[in-house]
């Protein structure tokens, strides 16, 4: 197989990048080595919701929102022809303290003025693959040598010519790859330098028939202390498909570190139903479905060192030293090197925005 353009990665960076040389007919191969597109946005569909034709109601298990203002965002979401909509923000806010007294009415919603899409983003990755040609789709496909003269070895020892190749995938994980000839040392330290955002991170979801919270006045949002979720909001599709009989939801992030969650998942869900139902009362403790995802044991998503969450928000951009990666045959396309928003999804379509620019730049030299 050979290619103008190789993409390595089949998340949204990758993607939007593989839209954008679609519309401008440019001729690329997108490589994903798992056997889902979407990377790190993923969702969970309630099996009835098939059955009573309810639609596409999404439970996201990685990144649940965008906010006004992230114009990349709400430009795609438009184009995709998604239902948008506000995150729920009625109602008090819950406090769980270390001894496990709950606390009321101590606020509102934290999350007020976010938006979410009703089909969960991944709604964003389904819409975006319907427009790519699905023989250049390629998944299951995990590279594992790069060599200057453009050639791509996979796992399965297939291989893919290529002129220019395109990393689409978190820095860590790129770090990772054989290279030959290797990088230099200031390129590696440069790239395993870049945390994978959420890459520690956990995410538990729990689908309810109802949404009881808001008849009892709260939110959906708690804070806790106490644990294993330390950080919980209301993560129900829109009112109109609620009154279609959608399920509603609630979903926390782990307070847990990655190490200490590793092979605890069964214990992890007994303990967030039981934390739920301390909360919001008898009605959490029977979701009619669960699921748990765990960010940090995910192979291609995490590295080692992103077992160790960061504290906040790292300032991402592209390091001088992997602007020039082989005489610029290898570029970066993700949301960690953004120029702007890095690690949030309007970073990963600034990303894809960046690297078309440049690629259109180099054809009009040449």
């Amino acid at each position: 197989m050979h290619t103008d353009i190789a993409i390595i990665g089949g998340g949204l960076a990758g993607l939007s990048l593989a839209r954008q040389l679609t519309l401008a007919g440019r001729d690329f191969q997108l490589f994903e080595a798992r056997d889902r597109l979407g990377g790190r946005i993923a969702s969970v569909q309630h099996p009835a919701q098939q059955e009573r034709s309810l639609g596409l109601e999404g439970y996201d298990l990685g990144p649940s929102w965008f906010w006004p203002g992230q114009h990349r965002m709400e430009r795609l979401v438009q184009d995709l022809g998604l239902a948008k909509f506000d995150q729920y923000a009625s109602g008090a806010i819950l406090f769980e303290t270390e001894t496990g007294e709950v606390l009321r009415n101590l606020g509102f919603a934290s999350m007020q003025g976010a938006w979410r899409l009703q089909s969960g983003m991944r709604g964003l990755i389904d819409g975006i693959a319907q427009q790519l040609p699905p023989e250049r789709l390629h998944l299951n496909h995990a590279v594992t040598k790069l060599t200057q003269d453009g050639k791509l070895t996979f796992k399965d020892g297939s291989s893919c010519q290529a002129e220019r190749i395109i990393l689409a995938l978190p820095p860590r994980l790129a770090a990772e790859l054989s290279f030959a000839p290797p990088l230099s040392r200031a390129q590696l330290q440069a790239l395993t330098a870049i945390p994978t955002w959420m890459g520690g991170q956990a995410k538990f979801v729990a689908l309810y028939d109802q949404p009881f919270w808001r008849e009892d006045g709260f939110s959906g949002d708690a804070i806790s202390q106490s644990g294993p979720l330390a950080e919980i909001h209301d993560a129900s599709p829109p009112q109109t498909a609620l009154s279609s009989g959608a399920p509603a939801a609630l979903f926390g992030f782990l307070g847990l570190p990655a190490p200490t969650r590793q092979g605890k998942a069964e214990a992890i869900t007994r303990a967030a139903i039981a934390q739920l139902t301390r909360l919001f009362g008898p009605k959490a403790a029977q979701p009619i479905r669960v699921a748990y995802q765990d960010w940090a044991q995910e192979r291609y998503t995490a590295a080692p060192m992103d077992q160790s969450a960061a504290g906040q928000h790292p300032a991402y951009s592209l390091p001088a030293a992997l602007q020039d990666i082989w005489h610029g045959r290898i570029s970066l396309c993700v949301s960690e090197v953004a120029s702007e928003m890095g690690g949030y999804l309007e970073g990963a379509l600034a990303a894809a925005e960046e690297q078309t620019e440049l690629l259109q730049k180099e054809r009009v030299d040449e």
